[in-house]
């Protein structure tokens, strides 16, 4: 029984509330130990909590960096580009150009071919004019001979009174053939 008294004896302290012995101590033990963490431990956690801030701010700052020279390469890119569009351009209308003016210089050498193939055709109809004229007076004049020997009944063989009456006797056909052009 003596046991129970004294557990009802105990009961009567608040078990909530520790004894001041132990409450001495157990606060003096924790500013010890606060102490110490506070001398030792905050400087390393602070100094490791200022070297992470000044490595995000630095990161930052090269992130910034890094992102101005990206803007920077992006619009020396566009410029080039840019540029080159233009140059391109430029090239484009120059051949351009440069087919018209071939065109026109083409146009115009086909046209001075076709100009000298022309005078050359006529100079070659001349010609051959000439020459079938030439071997037809020479043809109709040894007819006329031949058929003037005969008429006359004497020989045209003297070559000066041949040639006059040739000369006779074409220009007698010339005038007949301008006539009877002009009745046309």
């Amino acid at each position: 029984m003596n046991a129970l008294v004294q557990m009802a004896a105990e009961e009567a302290e608040n078990p909530l509330i520790p004894p001041i012995p132990e409450l001495v101590i157990g606060l003096i033990a924790f500013f010890i130990v606060f102490g110490f963490l506070a001398k030792k431990l905050l400087p390393n956690i602070n100094k490791v909590l200022d070297e992470r801030r000044e490595a995000i701010e630095g990161g930052m700052e090269k992130a910034e960096a890094a992102e101005a020279e990206a803007q920077q390469v992006l619009e020396d890119y566009r410029a080039q580009l840019a540029d080159a569009r233009h140059e391109a351009a430029r090239m484009r209308q120059e051949a351009q150009e440069q087919g018209v003016a071939l065109i026109a210089e083409m146009r115009a050498e086909g046209q001075r071919q076709r100009e000298e193939i022309i005078a050359a055709g006529h100079a070659q109809i001349a010609a051959d004019r000439k020459a079938a004229a030439a071997s037809l007076r020479q043809d109709v004049g040894k007819l006329a001979t031949d058929l003037a020997s005969k008429l006359v009944g004497e020989s045209l063989e003297d070559s000066a009174r041949q040639s006059r009456t040739i000369d006779r006797f074409l220009d007698g056909l010339e005038e007949t053939a301008a006539t009877a052009e002009a009745k046309r």
